[in-house]
């Protein structure tokens, strides 16, 4: 199979692309930025946006299916400047559900796992990409080739991941990089509210698996019934996450591990929230939660990773600045 993955640089993007060529299939990256330099072996690059439905149209008449991922980030971000993420999350997406329509392509889309916070008060990203998923549903029911799947990760975490202000330069802060940065460089870890609230976290090379087996189980055997969630069996609290981060990163270091520090919550944060998974959906795609990588385990992946390739230059910089 070839298969269009859009918003094809992005992290969880690189980990499908990777699952995709390691089960033998071809990958047409689409991506708004010129990366094709990252190429690999079986891969070709088309430079387009989500939002050009005639590029996007053009992209899929040369593929047998979709991993549909681009999409604008960020719960406080999108608070601020909503309309960036709806014309992505929405316009963009019904771009590719046309096309993919048009030409009877199996498609999967991307989903939240927070998904149910719309009802109370939340940031643009998860209204508008709710919004998508609602699309999904029509195109299925009523649509001559709606053939679309809905994956749902929660956070997804691991190597590779960006880096927010003021450790790097992404303007979208994920938490293990928030942490992972600020215990190895012994700062205190900052986290918003009392810590008590759950928001799992998913390694992301299961939740790539996720995606190309739901793509696979889509083209022969249509979509699944319900949306796939993708998350870990055992739910944990912030603080818990904080603190594996904490106590990993001071052995890596072979200094004492950070505090935790609290501070209040950001405007789209919902105060006791459980952002959790459902992982019997799983099922639907032949999967399970049970093989999935621990927590601890993909913690220290994690922090290994930053600690190789971002603390060394970190350092650095920070020696030549004193």
């Amino acid at each position: 199979m070839k298969v269009l993955v859009t918003g094809g640089a992005g992290f969880i993007a690189s980990w499908c692309r990777r699952e995709l060529i390691a089960r033998g299939h071809q990958v047409l990256v689409m991506d708004h930025q010129d990366r094709r330099q990252q190429l690999a072996d079986g891969e070709e690059f088309f430079l387009g946006d989500v939002r050009d439905a005639t590029a996007v149209t053009e992209a899929a008449a040369h593929v047998d299916g979709i991993i549909h991922l681009a999409a604008v980030l960020g719960t406080q971000e999108t608070i601020n400047n909503p309309k960036p993420s709806a014309e992505t999350n929405i316009l963009g997406s019904l771009n590719v559900f046309e096309a993919a329509a048009q030409y009877n392509l199996s498609c999967v889309y991307a989903g939240v796992g927070n998904h149910a916070f719309r009802t109370i008060g939340t940031g643009c990203y998860t209204i508008t990409k709710s919004a998508a998923e609602d699309l999904t549903r029509m195109y299925n029911l009523y649509r001559d080739g709606g053939r679309i799947t809905t994956v749902r990760p929660v956070n997804a975490y691991g190597p590779g991941q960006s880096i927010a202000q003021p450790y790097g330069t992404s303007k979208v802060r994920k938490i293990l990089p928030a942490l992972t940065c600020r215990a190895l460089t012994g700062a205190d870890i900052e986290v918003y509210g009392d810590g008590t609230q759950v928001s799992d976290c998913v390694y992301v090379e299961d939740v790539a698996r996720a995606f190309v087996t739901a793509l696979e189980h889509t083209a022969v055997n249509g979509p699944t019934e319900k949306p796939v969630e993708v998350g870990p069996l055992e739910s944990r609290t912030v603080n818990d996450i904080a603190r594996l981060v904490a106590e990993y990163a001071a052995k890596v270091t072979g200094r004492e591990p950070v505090g935790i520090k609290h501070l209040p919550m950001r405007p789209g944060e919902v105060p006791n929230a459980v952002v959790s998974s459902d992982t019997s959906t799983l099922a639907q795609i032949g999967m399970t939660a049970a093989d999935f990588v621990p927590l601890e385990d993909g913690i220290r992946r994690t922090v290994d990773y930053y600690a190789q390739s971002w603390l060394p230059g970190w350092l650095e910089g920070a020696e030549v600045s004193v």
